[in-house]
Protein backbone atom coordinates (compact mmCIF):
# COMPACT_ATOMS: atom_id res chain seq x y z
CA UNK A 1 0.00 0.00 0.00
CA UNK A 2 2.78 2.40 0.92
CA UNK A 3 4.64 1.54 -2.26
CA UNK A 4 1.53 2.35 -4.31
CA UNK A 5 1.08 5.71 -2.57
CA UNK A 6 4.77 6.46 -3.06
CA UNK A 7 4.52 5.75 -6.80
CA UNK A 8 1.40 7.93 -7.10
CA UNK A 9 3.13 10.72 -5.18
CA UNK A 10 6.24 10.52 -7.34
CA UNK A 11 4.17 10.76 -10.51
CA UNK A 12 2.22 13.71 -9.11
CA UNK A 13 5.37 15.58 -8.09
CA UNK A 14 6.95 14.87 -11.47
CA UNK A 15 3.87 16.35 -13.12
CA UNK A 16 4.08 19.47 -10.95
CA UNK A 17 7.79 19.80 -11.71
CA UNK A 18 7.20 19.56 -15.46
CA UNK A 19 4.32 22.03 -15.28
CA UNK A 20 6.40 24.53 -13.34
CA UNK A 21 9.32 24.16 -15.72
CA UNK A 22 7.03 24.71 -18.70
CA UNK A 23 5.45 27.77 -17.06
CA UNK A 24 8.87 29.29 -16.36
CA UNK A 25 9.98 28.53 -19.92
CA UNK A 26 6.84 30.15 -21.38
CA UNK A 27 7.16 33.20 -19.13
CA UNK A 28 10.80 33.67 -20.07
CA UNK A 29 10.04 33.32 -23.77
CA UNK A 30 7.14 35.78 -23.57
CA UNK A 31 9.27 38.34 -21.75
CA UNK A 32 11.85 38.18 -24.54
CA UNK A 33 9.16 38.77 -27.17
CA UNK A 34 8.84 42.41 -26.07
CA UNK A 35 12.49 43.27 -25.52
CA UNK A 36 15.12 44.01 -28.17
CA UNK A 37 17.09 42.87 -30.04
CA UNK A 38 14.71 41.43 -32.61
CA UNK A 39 15.52 39.24 -35.60
CA UNK A 40 12.97 40.06 -38.33
CA UNK A 41 14.66 37.85 -40.92
CA UNK A 42 14.43 34.83 -38.65
CA UNK A 43 10.78 35.61 -37.92
CA UNK A 44 10.04 35.88 -41.66
CA UNK A 45 11.83 32.60 -42.30
CA UNK A 46 9.76 30.85 -39.63
CA UNK A 47 6.56 32.37 -41.01
CA UNK A 48 7.37 30.85 -44.39
CA UNK A 49 8.30 27.48 -42.88
CA UNK A 50 5.28 27.27 -40.59
CA UNK A 51 2.68 29.00 -42.74
CA UNK A 52 3.47 28.70 -46.43
CA UNK A 53 4.76 25.14 -46.40
CA UNK A 54 1.82 23.96 -44.28
CA UNK A 55 -0.78 25.21 -46.76
CA UNK A 56 -1.01 21.97 -48.82
CA UNK A 57 -1.65 19.63 -45.90
CA UNK A 58 -4.05 22.06 -44.21
CA UNK A 59 -5.92 22.69 -47.45
CA UNK A 60 -6.31 19.01 -48.31
CA UNK A 61 -7.45 18.20 -44.80
CA UNK A 62 -9.95 21.07 -44.79
CA UNK A 63 -11.59 20.27 -48.12
CA UNK A 64 -12.10 16.60 -47.33
CA UNK A 65 -13.37 17.48 -43.87
CA UNK A 66 -15.96 19.81 -45.36
CA UNK A 67 -17.01 17.20 -47.90
CA UNK A 68 -17.39 14.44 -45.33
CA UNK A 69 -19.21 16.79 -42.95
CA UNK A 70 -21.76 17.65 -45.64
CA UNK A 71 -22.37 13.97 -46.41
CA UNK A 72 -22.75 12.96 -42.77
CA UNK A 73 -24.96 15.93 -41.94
CA UNK A 74 -27.25 15.18 -44.86
CA UNK A 75 -27.47 11.52 -43.86
CA UNK A 76 -28.45 12.41 -40.30
CA UNK A 77 -30.75 15.33 -41.04
CA UNK A 78 -32.65 13.48 -43.76
CA UNK A 79 -34.22 11.35 -41.03
CA UNK A 80 -35.91 14.47 -39.65
CA UNK A 81 -36.64 16.18 -42.98
CA UNK A 82 -34.12 18.91 -42.15
CA UNK A 83 -31.83 18.64 -45.18
CA UNK A 84 -31.96 22.40 -45.71
CA UNK A 85 -29.83 22.92 -42.59
CA UNK A 86 -26.81 21.15 -44.09
CA UNK A 87 -25.17 24.36 -45.31
CA UNK A 88 -25.63 26.03 -41.92
CA UNK A 89 -24.13 23.12 -40.01
CA UNK A 90 -21.17 22.90 -42.37
CA UNK A 91 -20.23 26.57 -42.19
CA UNK A 92 -20.66 26.86 -38.42
CA UNK A 93 -18.84 23.61 -37.68
CA UNK A 94 -15.91 24.48 -39.92
CA UNK A 95 -15.45 28.07 -38.77
CA UNK A 96 -16.01 27.48 -35.06
CA UNK A 97 -14.40 24.11 -34.40
CA UNK A 98 -13.16 21.90 -37.20
CA UNK A 99 -11.11 24.50 -39.04
CA UNK A 100 -9.03 25.63 -36.04
CA UNK A 101 -8.70 22.19 -34.43
CA UNK A 102 -7.79 20.24 -37.56
CA UNK A 103 -5.37 22.91 -38.77
CA UNK A 104 -3.79 23.03 -35.31
CA UNK A 105 -3.36 19.26 -35.18
CA UNK A 106 -1.90 19.13 -38.69
CA UNK A 107 0.56 21.91 -37.90
CA UNK A 108 1.43 20.22 -34.60
CA UNK A 109 2.29 17.02 -36.44
CA UNK A 110 4.35 18.79 -39.06
CA UNK A 111 5.86 21.85 -37.37
CA UNK A 112 5.93 20.76 -33.73
CA UNK A 113 7.99 17.72 -34.64
CA UNK A 114 10.29 19.75 -36.90
CA UNK A 115 10.93 22.40 -34.24
CA UNK A 116 11.63 19.81 -31.55
CA UNK A 117 13.97 17.85 -33.83
CA UNK A 118 15.87 20.96 -34.92
CA UNK A 119 16.32 22.42 -31.46
CA UNK A 120 16.96 19.00 -29.95
CA UNK A 121 19.77 18.35 -32.41
CA UNK A 122 21.25 21.75 -31.62
CA UNK A 123 20.99 21.01 -27.90
CA UNK A 124 22.68 17.61 -27.92
CA UNK A 125 25.45 18.86 -30.23
CA UNK A 126 26.11 21.90 -27.97
CA UNK A 127 25.18 24.42 -30.65
CA UNK A 128 22.86 26.23 -28.23
CA UNK A 129 25.72 26.56 -25.74
CA UNK A 130 27.87 27.90 -28.58
CA UNK A 131 25.31 30.67 -29.15
CA UNK A 132 25.64 31.70 -25.52
CA UNK A 133 29.43 31.87 -25.80
CA UNK A 134 28.97 34.19 -28.80
CA UNK A 135 26.85 36.54 -26.65
CA UNK A 136 23.65 35.55 -28.49
CA UNK A 137 20.63 34.84 -26.34
CA UNK A 138 19.21 31.45 -27.38
CA UNK A 139 15.69 32.54 -26.46
CA UNK A 140 15.95 35.61 -28.68
CA UNK A 141 17.54 33.76 -31.58
CA UNK A 142 15.74 30.40 -31.49
CA UNK A 143 12.56 30.53 -29.40
CA UNK A 144 11.01 33.97 -29.97
CA UNK A 145 10.93 33.84 -33.82
CA UNK A 146 9.12 30.50 -33.71
CA UNK A 147 6.59 31.67 -31.13
CA UNK A 148 5.78 34.83 -33.06
CA UNK A 149 5.55 32.94 -36.34
CA UNK A 150 3.21 30.34 -34.84
CA UNK A 151 1.02 33.04 -33.31
CA UNK A 152 0.79 34.97 -36.59
CA UNK A 153 0.58 32.26 -39.23
CA UNK A 154 -1.95 29.80 -37.80
CA UNK A 155 -4.89 32.27 -37.92
CA UNK A 156 -4.09 32.83 -41.60
CA UNK A 157 -3.95 29.09 -42.19
CA UNK A 158 -7.26 28.63 -40.39
CA UNK A 159 -8.90 31.37 -42.46
CA UNK A 160 -7.78 29.58 -45.61
CA UNK A 161 -8.95 26.25 -44.14
CA UNK A 162 -12.38 27.76 -43.39
CA UNK A 163 -12.80 28.89 -46.97
CA UNK A 164 -11.63 25.59 -48.44
CA UNK A 165 -13.68 23.53 -45.99
CA UNK A 166 -16.89 25.44 -46.75
CA UNK A 167 -16.12 25.12 -50.45
CA UNK A 168 -15.76 21.35 -50.02
CA UNK A 169 -19.17 21.21 -48.41
CA UNK A 170 -20.56 23.34 -51.25
CA UNK A 171 -19.20 20.95 -53.87
CA UNK A 172 -20.77 17.91 -52.22
CA UNK A 173 -24.00 19.73 -51.46
CA UNK A 174 -24.57 20.99 -54.99
CA UNK A 175 -23.07 18.26 -57.19
CA UNK A 176 -23.83 15.13 -55.14
CA UNK A 177 -26.75 15.98 -52.87
CA UNK A 178 -28.61 18.11 -55.40
CA UNK A 179 -28.92 21.44 -53.55
CA UNK A 180 -29.48 24.61 -55.52
CA UNK A 181 -26.15 26.51 -55.58
CA UNK A 182 -27.77 29.90 -55.02
CA UNK A 183 -29.87 28.69 -52.10
CA UNK A 184 -26.91 26.88 -50.56
CA UNK A 185 -24.73 29.99 -50.67
CA UNK A 186 -27.60 32.17 -49.44
CA UNK A 187 -28.19 30.04 -46.35
CA UNK A 188 -24.44 29.87 -45.73
CA UNK A 189 -24.12 33.66 -45.71
CA UNK A 190 -27.35 34.30 -43.80
CA UNK A 191 -26.46 32.15 -40.80
CA UNK A 192 -22.75 32.97 -40.64
CA UNK A 193 -21.82 35.76 -38.21
CA UNK A 194 -18.54 37.60 -37.78
CA UNK A 195 -18.18 36.24 -34.24
CA UNK A 196 -18.12 32.69 -35.59
CA UNK A 197 -15.09 33.43 -37.75
CA UNK A 198 -13.38 35.60 -35.14
CA UNK A 199 -13.73 32.96 -32.44
CA UNK A 200 -12.07 30.44 -34.73
CA UNK A 201 -9.20 32.83 -35.44
CA UNK A 202 -8.71 33.50 -31.72
CA UNK A 203 -8.48 29.76 -31.16
CA UNK A 204 -6.03 29.49 -34.03
CA UNK A 205 -3.71 32.08 -32.49
CA UNK A 206 -3.70 30.19 -29.21
CA UNK A 207 -3.11 26.88 -30.99
CA UNK A 208 -0.21 28.31 -32.97
CA UNK A 209 1.44 29.58 -29.82
CA UNK A 210 0.92 26.21 -28.11
CA UNK A 211 2.41 24.25 -31.02
CA UNK A 212 5.50 26.45 -31.20
CA UNK A 213 5.88 26.52 -27.41
CA UNK A 214 5.72 22.75 -26.97
CA UNK A 215 8.10 22.15 -29.86
CA UNK A 216 10.61 24.66 -28.50
CA UNK A 217 10.27 23.44 -24.91
CA UNK A 218 10.84 19.76 -25.62
CA UNK A 219 13.58 20.45 -28.13
CA UNK A 220 15.38 22.89 -25.84
CA UNK A 221 15.38 20.42 -22.93
CA UNK A 222 16.21 17.29 -24.91
CA UNK A 223 19.22 15.20 -23.89
CA UNK A 224 20.71 11.80 -24.50
CA UNK A 225 21.81 12.00 -28.13
CA UNK A 226 19.72 10.76 -31.05
CA UNK A 227 17.38 8.77 -28.79
CA UNK A 228 16.67 11.87 -26.71
CA UNK A 229 15.92 13.91 -29.83
CA UNK A 230 13.44 11.26 -30.98
CA UNK A 231 11.75 11.23 -27.59
CA UNK A 232 11.56 15.05 -27.58
CA UNK A 233 9.94 15.00 -31.02
CA UNK A 234 7.32 12.49 -29.90
CA UNK A 235 6.60 14.37 -26.68
CA UNK A 236 6.28 17.66 -28.57
CA UNK A 237 3.62 16.32 -30.95
CA UNK A 238 1.65 14.46 -28.27
CA UNK A 239 1.70 17.28 -25.74
CA UNK A 240 0.83 19.91 -28.36
CA UNK A 241 -2.12 17.82 -29.56
CA UNK A 242 -3.43 17.36 -26.03
CA UNK A 243 -2.97 21.04 -25.24
CA UNK A 244 -4.83 22.01 -28.42
CA UNK A 245 -7.84 19.92 -27.42
CA UNK A 246 -7.74 21.27 -23.87
CA UNK A 247 -7.42 24.88 -25.01
CA UNK A 248 -10.22 24.31 -27.50
CA UNK A 249 -12.60 23.33 -24.73
CA UNK A 250 -11.56 26.22 -22.48
CA UNK A 251 -11.82 28.81 -25.25
CA UNK A 252 -15.16 27.42 -26.43
CA UNK A 253 -16.54 27.63 -22.90
CA UNK A 254 -15.21 31.19 -22.61
CA UNK A 255 -16.28 32.51 -26.01
CA UNK A 256 -19.71 30.87 -26.17
CA UNK A 257 -20.66 30.82 -22.50
CA UNK A 258 -23.39 33.44 -22.89
CA UNK A 259 -24.58 32.56 -26.38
Amino acid sequence: MLDFLASVGSVFFAFLTSTGRLAIFAGTALSHCFRPPFYPRLILRQIIDIGYYSLPVVGLTAIFTGMVLALQTYTGFSRFAAESAVSTVVVLSVTRELGPVIAGLMVAGRIGAAIAAELGTMKVTDQIDALSTLSTNPFKYLIVPRLIAGLVTLPVLVLVADIIGVFGGFIVGTYKLGFNPGMYLSRTVDYLQANDVISGLVKAGAFGFVVALMGCYHGYHSKGGAQGVGAATTHAVVSASIMILLCNYLLTALLFANR
